[in-house]
């Protein structure tokens, strides 16, 4: 008896995935170039030199108390009700739903699991290195500061650098950098860096960040962008291993087209294995017991060859035998005509 499973939607899934690419033969994942390594550089010295400023309250910070003490929500109320709703797109939740239902569809489409995995790894970059700089400077916001003029840093607070810039650049971004050609490349690109600006200004206007904050978030997700060829090896191996795993999990529970299922032992009924007939002595081939298994069906005795039989309803059916072809010692049967 054969039995198989029913795939389920998630075998579905991935037997899609199982089959070749459909995405252009000439797209290949970003590589660390030059050009790339410089802007990297670049955006890394911006992102020190921020910090550093902040600390040594230089003008940045002066700067940062004048724009608070403007209220941009109070020069401009009209904007609340729409930039409430617009910071939204800067949110970690919502936004990396809506991106990862859109990288699904590609996934699904493309049969690989790279876009999938390599939003995955940026946003798992983005809470360590953000989460570990916000909870190591402590700074406090503008609704929070105790001191006119002062950095409010080391005093318990987590907004420096901005969560919702960064978090902007980078789920934005990743739209663009997974661009399929130069051409869509170019509009994601624009269009992430007019979103991921609105929502750093946004935080401004509403008075949740310094102005100091939102610099330093996008840089935080530009490094990011910048930094994930260097981890293309990286998922390359995990997309590889996902698949390898699943595709050995789907041989244990699949059986093979024509092979049987194994048994099911039902609870409390021992298992009877039955143990291949024993050779049988020389001295006892003739006698062996009634029932005994024999390999290749009824063996004949020794000595003795199989004889057929002349009586009976299809003796009358044969025809007549020559005395001399029967065998010595055979019982003499009835012959025709005697």
């Amino acid at each position: 008896m054969r039995t198989e499973r029913n795939p389920t939607r998630l075998d579905r899934v991935f037997a899609r995935l199982d089959r070749e690419p459909e995405r252009p033969a000439h797209v290949r994942a970003p590589e660390m170039s030059r050009h790339r390594i410089v802007l990297f550089s670049a955006t890394l010295a911006f992102y020190a030199a921020i910090v550093v400023a902040v600390l040594t309250t230089s003008w940045l910070v002066r700067l940062d108390w004048q724009v608070m003490f403007f209220r941009p929500y109070q020069q401009w109320p009209e904007l609340h009700p729409f930039l409430d709703y617009y910071v939204v797109l800067g949110q970690r939740g919502p936004t990396a739903v809506m991106v990862a239902a859109w990288l699904g569809w590609r996934s699904w489409r493309q049969h690989t699991l790279r876009p999938m995995l390599t939003l995955g790894l940026s946003l798992l970059l983005l809470n360590v290195t953000v989460g570990a700089a916000k909870l190591g400077m402590g700074r406090l916001g503008p609704h929070y500061a105790t001191a006119i003029g002062s950095n409010e840093m080391w005093l318990g607070g987590d907004i420096f650098p901005s969560g919702h810039t960064a978090n902007a650049v980078v789920t934005w971004g990743i739209l663009a950098y997974l661009a399929s050609t130069p051409r869509a490349r170019r509009y994601l690109s624009a269009l992430s860096a007019i979103v991921s600006l609105g929502v750093g200004l946004t935080t401004v206007y509403l008075g949740t960040h310094w102005l100091s904050d939102v610099l330093l978030g996008w840089a935080a997700g530009l490094l990011i962008l910048l930094a994930l060829p260097w981890f293309e090896p990286l998922i390359a191996r995990a997309e590889a291993e996902l698949l390898a795993r699943r595709g050995a999990l789907r041989g244990r529970r699949s059986p093979l087209p024509g092979t049987a299922a194994p048994a099911v032992e039902a609870p409390g009924i021992a298992r009877v294995t039955v143990p291949a007939p024993a050779a049988r002595p020389a001295s006892t081939a003739g006698r062996e017991p009634a029932g005994w298994p024999s390999p290749g069906g009824h063996a004949p005795r020794p000595g003795r060859a199989p004889v057929t039989p002349v009586s009976g309803r299809l003796g009358s059916q044969l025809p007549d035998q020559d005395p001399d072809s029967v065998p010595a010692g055979a019982p003499a049967g009835k012959q025709p005509g005697g």
